[in-house]
């Protein structure tokens, strides 16, 4: 029973993939990403706001850092997200995202003195030779002639910032319980988001669009993080982070019968090598599961 928690979680995330390619056709990237945020505010303000308030004392000597991770976690990585959907796959969106733990382990020797192993050498090579694979759909000679598609280098950027975002907060280790540490980074991607919400023109709310605002403001952004963490919490880190590892083959479900996504054999060698990659990375006992405490995605 115990093991829903990491599943529903993942089933969540995965369907976010397809709401991010979704959401391409009837509402601008800059509007859904306020909105998203917006609406996890709107939620999470009753249960966080006093209790935030006051601990104001112990958690502003921390706001520049709290700021910078809204930046990587909320703006870049889920914005370059929602633009990336206007030009590329969902299935691509969930397999290049799946490359998380792998980078946050490479960004992880310089910022948190970890070593590199054997296993993440080997397990980076595949998972980027099976990247290519999939991208180049075997034309890998094309691939570095005409360049990759301008969403998949999005939702690599945003893949990147997410990575450095999960790798800060096991660096910097404040002392804010992790809804309180979500609630003030909410909090400040809406100021930085403002902007980019402004400046943006299909932003009215309708029945295409609520649906998608309120799946990624509240499953993605706080249903889906609450059952991550409780299923470290019940599980272990160790356990959980497995799971992750299913993500794109649920969603490369999910895109075949929502979106009626084509996937073809280069797909399924990608899949298969960009995931046992990161299993091959990851299973080095002195390195710990990048994905061990992520409060959202």
């Amino acid at each position: 029973m115990l093991y829903l928690f990491p599943i529903i979680t993942v089933f969540i995330w995965a369907g976010n993939a397809i709401i991010n390619k979704m959401a391409s056709t009837v509402i601008d990237p800059g509007a859904i990403s306020f909105y998203r945020w917006l609406v996890a505010f709107i939620v999470l303000t009753p249960f966080l706001i006093v209790p935030t308030w006051k601990n104001r004392k112990v958690i502003l000597p921390y706001l520049s850092k709290l700021m910078f991770l809204a930046m990587l976690g909320m703006v870049l990585n889920q914005s370059l997200g929602y633009y990336a959907g206007l030009s590329t796959t969902a299935l691509n969106l969930s397999l290049i995202t799946s490359l998380v733990p792998l980078i946050g382990l490479f960004l992880s020797i310089p910022l948190l003195n970890q070593k590199l192993t054997l296993y993440a050498v080997f397990g980076a090579v595949i998972s980027f030779v099976g990247l290519i694979i999939m991208l180049s759909h075997g034309d890998v000679k094309g691939l570095f002639s005409q360049g990759m598609n301008h969403g998949d280098v999005l939702v690599l950027l945003g893949t990147v910032a997410y990575a450095l975002y999960v790798v800060l907060i096991k660096r910097w280790r404040m002392p804010i319980s992790n809804w309180q540490s979500v609630y003030v980074q909410v909090c400040c991607a809406l100021v930085m988001l403002l902007p980019l919400f402004s400046m943006s023109e299909q932003v009215h709310l309708n029945q295409h669009t609520v649906p998608l605002i309120l799946y990624a403001g509240l499953l993605a952004s706080i249903i889906a993080p609450w059952c991550w963490m409780m299923g470290i919490e019940h599980l272990g880190a160790d356990k959980a982070a497995i799971f992750m590892n299913l993500m794109p083959a649920v969603t490369a479900v999910f895109a075949s019968v929502i979106l009626d996504e084509q996937l073809t054999f280069f797909h399924y060698v990608g899949m298969a090598m960009i995931i046992g990659g990161v299993i091959l990375a990851q299973r080095s006992k002195s390195t710990r599961p990048v994905m061990a405490k992520v409060p959202q995605k």
